[in-house]
This record gives C-alpha cells, sequence and structure tokens, in this order.
C-alpha cells in the first residue's frame, strides 16, 4: 500500500509540535464550543477565522478533502421510511433477473456482450430511488428526470419486467431487436437509446460523458422555462447516476461551474465509485473519491460522501484511537479494489492485521462478518440518508459521491476483479453461489438454467413494489411521444422580403436573423423559439435581439452594462429568451438538446435555433448531435459562414468543407445547403412545420453565409425543388450551340456558377441549364428510396428519383459546391449522364474569397473548364478549345492539386 498523506491527517503524521501544550487547548476549545453551542456555532467561528488567516499577511489556505468517512453522521440519518427487509430482497431479484438477462443471451449468442459488473454495483443506488425519490410526477405535472448509468441497463429492464411493463420474452431478446422484430415483440436495445424504445427511455447516455452534460443543461432548462413563465418545474429534479471512471470524459467535468452559479439545487449527481472502470482501477495509486470531492466542492458543489455501511457504525464508534481512519487515509484504491475480490479471512490478515489497534476491533468478528461489511452504495439506509439529504440542499447542485463494489456478490466470478467488467458467462458452481450469497428462491437447476424470479402478484414483495410506485406517481423511465400541436404563420408573415428580394443584397445569415425577428413576434409561435448562440450573436448580426428579447439569466442583469446607451446595448434578464452559452459548443448544444427535446421530456414544444461557424459544430462535437439525434431532437441548427472558401481570412480550423457531410451520416438530420435567401425561407417555413405542426422527429441542420450578395426573386413554381433538393434556376440558349451542359451549384459556389454559365453562352457558344441544388442529402436520400423500391418490386413500373427526372439525357452535368467531392458525389451513382465533381479537398487557407475559389478550383474559370472538357469527352469540341480556355483565364496547368498542399 502507498503512503499517502491526506492534509486533513496533519495531527496524525506531523510528530514534531513546537507546542503540544498550546494545541491541546485549541483543540479542547473547540470541542467546548461544539458542546455548549452546537456544529452551527462551530462553522460560524472556523469561517471567521479562516477569513482572517486567508489574509494576504498569513496567506493559509484551508487543506482539501475530509476524511474517507460518511458526510452524514449517524446521528443525522433520518429513520428509513421503508421495509427494510422486502427491498433487500427485491434488490436481490433485480440483481439475478439482470444477471441472467446477459448471461441467457451470451450463452445463446456470445457476440451480443452486455454487462453484469455495473449494476451489480449500482442496483442499491437505483433501488432506493425508484422506492423513495425518483418521482414519475408532481402535483403541479411533469416528473423527476433520470439519467441512468448506461451499462447498468440490465437492472433497468429487470425492474420493468417485475412491475409487468416488460415480459419475460422481451427480456430474451436483449440486444436482440432486429429478431424480436421478426416474431412480434419488442427487443431492449443495449443502453438508453430512445431512438430505439422511444416509450421508454427518456435519455441516450450510452457514450460517456454526455450524461453528465445533457443532465446539468437540462437541469438549467428547466430553470430558463419557471422563468419564462411557460412551465411550473418548482419539485423537480435532475438525477443523474453515473460512473466515477466516466468522470474522466472532459464533458462530464466541464459544466461543473456552470451547474453552481445558477445555483441548480434541482441537479443531484450519484457518482457510483466502484472504483473500477473497463480495464482495472480509476486511480489505483491514489482515492477518486477523494479526487472528485476536491473537483465538486471546488466547482461549488455540495459533496456527499456515501463510504461506509451500518456494519462500520460499530467499528467507527469503539476506535477512539482513530486507527480506522487513518488506516482508511493511507490505502489506496488499487489495495480497496484488492480487498473486494478477497474473501474475509484475507481481509482480517491484509487490512484489520496491520496493527494492533486494527486487530482489536476486529475481534469477535468472524470471518463470513469480515467479508460482509458493506460499503456505503450497498446499504439501503445510508443511501436513504444520503439521498434525503441530497433532496434538502438549497442553493447548489449536489453530488452523492456512492463507494460500492464492481460485481457486488459475483464472488470469485467477479467481484472486484480486473475483468469483472467483461464477465458475461457465469459457470454452474458461480450461479449457485450467487443464488447462496442473496439467499435467491430457486433450487440449484434453476439457478444453472438461469429461470427468472418473479413473485407471485399477491406477494408482499410485489404489493411492495407497485405501492411504492404509485404514490410516486407511476413508471419510470417512461417518455412521451407528443405535445401540444403549434401553429406557424405563413411563410408571407415573415419571409417575405426574402422570397420577393427583387436583387437586394444581403447574406443568408441576415436574411435568417430577419426572419427570426418577425417570428419571435408571432404568437404563439414566438414564445416557444429558443435562440442559442456561444458567444458569437454580434458575429451573426443578433445583437439587435439583445433588447427585444434579452439574454437569460438566472440573475438578471445586476450591473450597468457599458453600452446601456445603445440601441444594440447587451440586456440580460431573468425571463431573456437568448440562451448566451459564452465559448462553449458543448454547452451550447446541450442547451440546443435540451429545448429541441421539450416535447417529450417536458411535454412543452419548444424550437430551438442553434447558430455557429459551421466548423465548431459537426466536426467539434457530433457525439452529442448524435445523441441529440437519438433522443429524437426537434430544432435547427445553423452552420454559420459555411464552406471552405466563404469565410476569407479565418484559415484552416475555420474553414467548413465537411459539415454537410457528416450531417447527412445521421438518419433524422435534413441537410439543406441554400444560396438564396427565399430558398433558406422556404426551407425554414417546411421545417418548421414539419417539428410543430406535424410532429415529426427530425432536426435540420441548415448552412448560411457572411457573404452579402444580390438575392434574386424566387418563383412560386420552384419551391417543390427547393425542399426536394434541386430546382432548375435558369436556362442559357445559344442559336447553334456547339453542346449543352448542366451546372449544379449550392450554396457559396451557385453564384459561381452562374457566372460559368454567362461565360460559356458568351464566350464559347455552350447551351447551359443551372441548377440550384439546395440538398444532395435529399436527393440522394429519395433515390436510395425509389432505387430500393424498385430492386424489391420488380414486376411493377419503376419510380424514378427527383435528380434522375431533373438530369434526364446524357448532357454533361458539372457540380461545384464549397464542400468536399462527395458531397456533390452523393447523387452520382442516379445519373446516366457523364458527371464531373469539383470541390474543396484538403485544408483551407488564409486569403480572400476570389483567391481561396481560385485555389479549391471552384471558381467559374474552373467551373467552364469543366464543362468544356466534358463536352470534348462527347466530341463536341476538341482539345485545342479546351487548351484555349486555360490560357484566356491563366489557369496553371502543372500545378499541384490543393488537395496536396
Amino acid at each position: 500500500m502507498n503512503n499517502i498523506t491526506p492534509p486533513f491527517l496533519w495531527h496524525t503524521v506531523h510528530q514534531q509540535d513546537p507546542d503540544p501544550v498550546e494545541t491541546a487547548e485549541w483543540r479542547e476549545a473547540l470541542e467546548s464550543l461544539l458542546q455548549a453551542s452546537g456544529s452551527q456555532r462551530v462553522h460560524d467561528i472556523m469561517d471567521m477565522l479562516t477569513e482572517l488567516a486567508r489574509q494576504p499577511h498569513i496567506g493559509w489556505q484551508p487543506p482539501r478533502g475530509t476524511p474517507y468517512l460518511n458526510s452524514i453522521a449517524v446521528e443525522q440519518q433520518p429513520a428509513f421510511p421503508g421495509d427494510l427487509a422486502i427491498e433487500e430482497r427485491l434488490a436481490s431479484i433485480m440483481r439475478w433477473n439482470a444477471l441472467a438477462m446477459v448471461v441467457r443471451a451470451n450463452a445463446a449468442y456470445g457476440e451480443l456482450g452486455g454487462h453484469i459488473a455495473s449494476y451489480a454495483s449500482a442496483a442499491d443506488l437505483f433501488e432506493v430511488g425508484f422506492n423513495h425519490f425518483f418521482r414519475a410526477a408532481y402535483p403541479n405535472g411533469g416528473d423527476d428526470l433520470v439519467f441512468f448509468q448506461p451499462h447498468s441497463a440490465p437492472g433497468v429492464y429487470a425492474r420493468a419486467f417485475l412491475e409487468g411493463r416488460l415480459s419475460e420474452e422481451q427480456l430474451g431478446y436483449y440486444r436482440q431487436e432486429l429478431s424480436a422484430q421478426q416474431n412480434g415483440t419488442q427487443g431492449l436495445s443495449s443502453y438508453p437509446h430512445p431512438w430505439l424504445m422511444p416509450d421508454f427511455w427518456q435519455f441516450p447516455t450510452g457514450s460517456m460523458g454526455l450524461g453528465p452534460i445533457s443532465s446539468i443543461y437540462q437541469a438549467r432548462f428547466m430553470r430558463y422555462l419557471s422563468h419564462r413563465q411557460l412551465l411550473d418545474t418548482r419539485g423537480r429534479k435532475v438525477w443523474g447516476v453515473f460512473g466515477d471512471g466516466e468522470m474522466d470524459e472532459p464533458e462530464s467535468m466541464s459544466a461543473l461551474t456552470l451547474a453552481a452559479r445558477e445555483q441548480l439545487d434541482n441537479l443531484i449527481w450519484v457518482v457510483n465509485c466502484n472504483l473500477q472502470r473497463l480495464d482495472g482501477p480509476v486511480r489505483g495509486n491514489g482515492r477518486i473519491i477523494d479526487e472528485l470531492e476536491t473537483l465538486f466542492t471546488g466547482a461549488g458543489w455540495r459533496v456527499i460522501k456515501l463510504v461506509w455501511g451500518s456494519d462500520w457504525d460499530g467499528l467507527l464508534a469503539r476506535d477512539h484511537a482513530g486507527a480506522l481512519t487513518r488506516a482508511f487515509a493511507h490505502t489506496v484504491d488499487g489495495q480497496l479494489q484488492t480487498f473486494a475480490a478477497k474473501d474475509g479471512r484475507y481481509n482480517r490478515e491484509h487490512f484489520f492485521g496491520q496493527n494492533p489497534e486494527l486487530a482489536a476491533l476486529a475481534q469477535g468478528l468472524t470471518d463470513e462478518q469480515i467479508d460482509r461489511l458493506k460499503r456505503g452504495g450497498h446499504d439501503l439506509v445510508k443511501i436513504h440518508a444520503a439521498y434525503h439529504a441530497a433532496m434538502q440542499t438549497e442553493g447548489c447542485p449536489t453530488v452523492i459521491l456512492a463507494h460500492t463494489k464492481k460485481g457486488y456478490g459475483m464472488g470469485e466470478a467477479g467481484q472486484g476483479r480486473m475483468t469483472t467488467h467483461q464477465q458475461k458467462k457465469l459457470e454452474r458452481d458461480d450461479l449457485i453461489a450467487y443464488r447462496n450469497r442473496f439467499n435467491l428462491p430457486l433450487t440449484d437447476e434453476q439457478a444453472a438454467s438461469l429461470t427468472l424470479v418473479r413473485p407471485a402478484a399477491d406477494s408482499p414483495e410485489m404489493q411492495y413494489l407497485h405501492a411504492r410506485r404509485r404514490e410516486l406517481g407511476g413508471a419510470l423511465p417512461a417518455r412521451r411521444t407528443q405535445a401540444d400541436v403549434i401553429a406557424v404563420p405563413p411563410l408571407a408573415q415573415y419571409g417575405q422580403f426574402a422570397l420577393q428580394a427583387g436583387g437586394k443584397e444581403m447574406s443568408t445569415t441576415m436574411a435568417f436573423v430577419r426572419m427570426l425577428s418577425s417570428l419571435l413576434k408571432e404568437r404563439p409561435l414566438g414564445q416557444r423559439i429558443v435562440p442559442i448562440v456561444a458567444d458569437e450573436a454580434r458575429t451573426f448580426g443578433m445583437a439587435n435581439l439583445f433588447k427585444q428579447i434579452g439574454i437569460y439569466s438566472s440573475a438578471g442583469q445586476q450591473y450597468e452594462p457599458e453600452d446601456i446607451g445603445s440601441v444594440l446595448s447587451y440586456r440580460e434578464a431573468l425571463d431573456g429568451q437568448i440562451l448566451e452559452e459564452g465559448i462553449s459548443e458543448a454547452g451550447a448544444i446541450s442547451s440546443w438538446t435540451a429545448a429541441a427535446t421539450s416535447y417529450s421530456v417536458h411535454g412543452l414544444a419548444m424550437l430551438p435555433f442553434y447558430i455557429y461557424y459551421s466548423m465548431f459544430g459537426f466536426q467539434r462535437i457530433g457525439d452529442l448531435i448524435w445523441a441529440a439525434a437519438d433522443q429524437r431532437a426537434r430544432g435547427f441548427l445553423l452552420g454559420a459562414t459555411s464552406g471552405r472558401t466563404t469565410l476569407g481570412g479565418e484559415g484552416l480550423q475555420h474553414q467548413d468543407g465537411s459539415s454537410v457531410m457528416q450531417a447527412a451520416a445521421i438518419p433524422n438530420c435534413k441537410v439543406y445547403d441554400p444560396c438564396f435567401a427565399g430558398e433558406l425561407a422556404v426551407i425554414l417555413d417546411h421545417g418548421m412545420r414539419q417539428m410543430m405542426e406535424h410532429q415529426q422527429d427530425v432536426f435540420y441542420y441548415l448552412t448560411v453565409m457572411n457573404e452579402s450578395y444580390a438575392q434574386p426573386d424566387l418563383p412560386e413554381d420552384a419551391v417543390p425543388g427547393v425542399l426536394k433538393g434541386m430546382y432548375r434556376f435558369a436556362h442559357l440558349t445559344v442559336p447553334e450551340a456547339r453542346g449543352k451542359v448542366r451546372l449544379l451549384g449550392s450554396g457559396a459556389i451557385l453564384r459561381e456558377v452562374i457566372a460559368a454559365a454567362s461565360l460559356l453562352q458568351q464566350e464559347w457558344q455552350v447551351e447551359v441549364e443551372v441548377w440550384s441544388v439546395t440538398s444532395f442529402a435529399e436527393l440522394s436520400r429519395e433515390a436510395q428510396e425509389l432505387e430500393r423500391w424498385n430492386r424489391l418490386h420488380p414486376q411493377d413500373e419503376a419510380r424514378v428519383a427527383h435528380v434522375s427526372q431533373c438530369l434526364q439525357g446524357d448532357a454533361p452535368v458539372i457540380a461545384a459546391t464549397d464542400y468536399v467531392r462527395a458531397w456533390p458525389m452523393l447523387v452520382a451513382s442516379y445519373l446516366r449522364a457523364p458527371y464531373t465533381v469539383l470541390g474543396t479537398d484538403g485544408f483551407g487557407r488564409s486569403d480572400t474569397r476570389l483567391e481561396l475559389r481560385q485555389f479549391f478550383e471552384v471558381d467559374r474559370h474552373q467551373i467552364v473548364l469543366a464543362a468544356l472538357h466534358s463536352l470534348r469527352q462527347q466530341g463536341y469540341c476538341d482539345a485545342v478549345l479546351c487548351q484555349q480556355a486555360i490560357n484566356r483565364y491563366g489557369i496553371t496547368s502543372e500545378r499541384e492539386a490543393p488537395w496536396h498542399r
């Protein structure tokens, strides 16, 4: 064991006290004050002394951490309100059924995986919550939000089975969702996945670290709804049950100070500190509970340490010399894991045998009693006391650090062992030993055959189980699928300026902000809109919204802003509507997800618009966006300053050439890259109706640009094509054309395509069709659907995709975009004509738009050359003509390709 010295044990290790008599007098004075005036007076005096000692001329800092003991003293524990014996039996049954489910699946199909050990350690933490704290309904409506540790999903299924929400047949299809459907039933997903189990799971937590940050922003969003008087969320709590290893994820830690700053006392985390991650100890040479205590305390959270069970209370009471406290302080987690894996005899020899004082404390205890000494996270009474204290906390969030054993009860088959996370199969003797450990009503053969345990409906256990949930409002987890329908105003009311732009110059970002400003004034939709930015509102021209709707602040505005006299002054307000998240894309997308799932979480449909530098979206926080998709989010993501060449001087890490491809990989994300304000208006209108009126579980990724240019009118007959993904923008004819080409463009490069079309018509006598492609993704998805339908219906008349109808014949097609070539290549297999793609593969550069488009070879001259080259391949012109174009436009033929530079 390592000899580590926690600062709170100073008096035990610093033996050279220069004045022990004076030290003893101070200690006696403090103890006398405690006896005479109580703990609060001690707090007051210590606060005063601390303030004095922190003066610069003294420079004292308080020690970090507290002894490795429970934060809730025995005398502070409330009486346990339930039937302890019944709850322990129920928890044992849950553990067994969860184990049986996983082992059954892997006995049949060894490849399915699953986890036993995590839930075995967390079962009691869950059960106390389910029996006493996790509310499914409040008098004012709504419920508690519970984020479940993903590896413990089998335990949640096991409880739902006892409650009658899941059948034994469904448990038999754990991690076999497709097989279950083929047999007419619902399979059980590996982890909490709302997309796959939309009536059951609320929050996807399978990607570790996302649950913690999401829970913080859900708790904050509940306050936002309440402060804006949209929903009464008083009394409701957000619970998160997470693993100690999960706390290493940056997302787990990144918003702790926000939770404290916002005083989110509606947030309670339970960190299951079984000291072990997937491959070994979380902190083998230290103590993760001490480390987390320091982190959370420093971030402003209340920390409740739940370390030792009730069996230790008697030992600690007899330990007048502090031998146990010293032993705990000097025992690192790697050794505690070893103690968990070994039996009572080993623990007697190696823990209690460290010195005579410890050995004396263990006298009278059998080896079996030592083996059964519980850690705090396995003691229902201690857990209840910790949860109760957390519920009473005001003014800050709470974290409960619960000490458990990974694989609790699995004995030699897995308790506390390095391999326990991967344990998915148990031998006959191990199963019988597990049965014995938890006193389950199973014969040897039933245990060996993994028979599920379900007491009779009229048994005390089942009656108790249902009574507890009735009192707490019903079953959890459970997810709503519908919310109130919110009408969207006619497009002409807020977007007519975009549809009939008349050549007025503006950027699509400005067009969006203008439409948003109008929508915010519409009722009832305006109240449900949630504008979100990550400290870039002024960049995107949204400063006018500061005064119009305010920036949400739980503290209001307690200062006079520097620009108070300005028309665009900075205004924070308790009922502010904008969520300005600072420089935190992870925070902003977590707020977006909270708003985008409000229809299911709160039964209140909200419509979030999160606008950000497009490069800092899917590339940076794609995992959080994927989780939002799993949670069936509804809302808009707007990738601003989008495209590789539209952002001028910003350079490599800002210039986005791939976000549309990453977005297109998400099944329920609709991706559009419009060039003109009218196109954007039509897409916004359609998306809002899909989500707010038709309640479709989709969300939209729209690119918007900061480049101002003349905006044309949008013909009414173009609207269907805009939504399907493409429409013919122009047709330029020539009396005696040498050939015909079709030019496709989107977003920032469509204007280069239009310019190239004019050059082809005027300088090279080529007939040109110009097509505005608003979404290669939507075109590809429809084509895939019809291709599949045709393949499965060979005797029916073939169906033709929109992209194939638009681009019939063999006229060459040239597509140019501000993104990688893979984006327009999404439709390549659905075209019969020769297809040439120009894109911006490679790293970005700092320069002007003109130089960037020339560098990436997506400017008008390169488009003309590509068109002429395609016509040459079809025999409509010769190589000399192509060389003439190269010479005329100053194209350097020997230059290295941009993706190599």
